[in-house]
C-alpha cells in the first residue's frame, strides 16, 4: 500500500504591537507596503500590489505599464481572525493556472492582550506544485520568503517580539 504523505508546511510567526483589528487591517489593506518589490514576475517594475479584501479576490501586482500579475486568490477571508490564499506561482516562479497544481497560505491573528497580536502564517500543501514543488518550500521559508515578509510587515508596527 502506497501512502501519501505530505510535507511538513513553513510556519513562521511575529508579534506586533497592536489590536487584532489594527494588526489585521494593515495586513490585508497595506500589504504592498511590506511586500519586496523585487519580488516580480512583471517584465516592468511594480507600481503597486494590491490585496482584494473579499472571497474571490486577488493579491496581485500592477506594473508601471498597467500590466497586471495575479499571483494569489482570496480562499477565506474573515476579519479580523484569518485570511486564507492560494500561491498561484509555479515552482519555475511562473504563474500556475491550473487550481489543482497551487498551494496555499493562512495568516491567523490572536489577540495576546488588547495592543498585541501574535501573527501566524502557515504555507501549506506545497507538494501540489508537483516536481520541484521543494524549491517553492525553500523560497517561501528561506530568508527572502516569509520571514522578511513578516519582519517587514513587524517593521510598521515599530518594535516586534
Amino acid at each position: 500500500m502506497n501512502t501519501h504523505v505530505s510535507p511538513a508546511p513553513v510556519k513562521q510567526s511575529v508579534v506586533v504591537e497592536a489590536p487584532i483589528e489594527h494588526a489585521f487591517k494593515v495586513f490585508t489593506e497595506q500589504f504592498g507596503s511590506f511586500k519586496p518589490s523585487e519580488h516580480n514576475l512583471l517584465s516592468v517594475p511594480i507600481a503597486e500590489t494590491v490585496f482584494e479584501p473579499r472571497v474571490g479576490g486577488h493579491v496581485y501586482d500592477r506594473g508601471v505599464d498597467g500590466s497586471e500579475c495575479r499571483w494569489a486568490r482570496v480562499l477565506t477571508y474573515e476579519p479580523p481572525n484569518r485570511v486564507l490564499l492560494s500561491w498561484d506561482i509555479s515552482p519555475r516562479w511562473q504563474i500556475e493556472t491550473d487550481p489543482e497544481k497551487t498551494s496555499e497560505w493562512e495568516v491567523r491573528f490572536t489577540a495576546e492582550t488588547p495592543h498585541r497580536t501574535r501573527v501566524e502564517l502557515e504555507h501549506r500543501e506545497l507538494d501540489r506544485h508537483g516536481d520541484g514543488w521543494q524549491r517553492v518550500r525553500d523560497g517561501v521559508g528561506g530568508d527572502q520568503g516569509w520571514p522578511l515578509y513578516l519582519q517587514r510587515y513587524a517593521d510598521l508596527f515599530g518594535r516586534a517580539a
